[in-house]
């Protein structure tokens, strides 16, 4: 592994637990402040969250790999298809649960939040 390897893998580490981070602090404030309704509800959007940065990882080491090959494809059509996927897994939820809809949405941003944070404690402590 290379410096870079090794600073990227920290890098997506601490993306993974700040998106976990940011979701159960999101759940609390969600609940406090709307009830269970919307805590619920950002927390189906957290985990669909965390669901395609997990995603973006795997598909991030398979074409990362080189060469071509299944692994391409079937990455390629998971990429493709996740947003039908959590669109009708989103409906779903929403018709069976009466979970707060803008609270989903609210939770469908924490990695884009943690990536955000990353970016500012790359700036703040690594001087990069």
């Amino acid at each position: 592994m290379t410096i870079d390897d090794e600073f990227y893998a920290r890098a997506i580490g601490r993306i993974t637990w700040l998106t976990a981070g940011l979701a159960i602090v999101g759940g609390v404030v969600a609940w406090v402040m709307r009830g269970p309704q919307a805590a619920g509800g950002f927390a189906v959007g957290a985990v669909i969250s965390l669901a395609n940065l997990e995603m973006f990882k795997m598909i991030g080491k398979v074409l990362g790999q080189g060469g071509g090959g299944p692994g391409k494809t079937s990455a390629g059509i998971l990429f493709g298809a996740r947003y039908l996927v959590a669109g009708i897994g989103i409906y779903a939820i929403v018709r069976i649960t009466q979970i707060a809809l803008g609270a989903v949405f609210a939770g469908l941003l924490v990695s884009g939040g943690a990536v955000l944070l990353e970016i500012l404690y790359e700036i703040t402590f690594l001087r990069l």
